[in-house]
Order: structure tokens, then sequence, then C-alpha cells
């Protein structure tokens, strides 16, 4: 009983180093990037397979977009690509909009 505590608790504070040691900073787009998975799952019914941050533009001094591509499957079994653009005021951090297109191309 005492080498399976023992094993244990070596486990837990190794596992608890790799986890601060390998902790990436979260990227500024992160908090856009989920309102683009869940309002894709929404609108489409759609399992996300993969997800790529496309980039930021600046449109005008009160609003940016981050934009997105989101490799779907549908209940149907199709896969397709959705294309996501997520409008904000970059001061205020308020949602304006939420954009989708959809593309059957890689």
């Amino acid at each position: 009983m005492r080498l399976l505590i023992v094993t244990l608790m070596t486990i837990m504070l190794s596992l608890s180093g790799l986890a601060t040691s390998s902790a990436a900073p979260v990227p500024d787009y992160a908090k856009w990037g989920i309102i683009a998975v869940k309002e894709t799952q929404t609108k489409y019914n759609v399992d996300i397979l993969d997800y790529k941050h496309i980039g930021r533009t600046s449109l005008t001094a009160n609003q940016s977009r981050e934009q997105f591509k989101l490799w779907v499957r549908g209940k149907d079994g199709k896969e397709f690509a959705v294309y996501v653009n997520v409008d904000f005021n970059p001061s205020t951090q308020q949602l304006k909009k939420v954009q989708f297109s959809e593309s059957d191309r890689h």
C-alpha cells in the first residue's frame, strides 16, 4: 500500500511539473475563437474537426475582425469548411457580429 501511495505521488508530481513548464500563453484571439466555434456549432449543428486562426484585420478605429477556418462534419457525415468572421470593438471587447461562409474545399 505504501509503495502504491509513493508511486501515485511521484506520478502526480511529475505531471504537475510538466504542466507548468509546457503551459503556453493564451493568444489574443482565443476569446473570439471560442465564439466562432460555439456559433458554428449552433448554426450548423456540426462537430468541429479542425480549427485555424487566419488573422486579425482592423476595419475601423472601433471595429476589428478575427477570421477563422473551421473544418466540420455534419450529422449526415458530410465534411466542409466554414469560414467565420468575428467583428468586435477592440477597445471595449464588445462583440459586433458573426458572419459565416461555407466551402467544400480545403
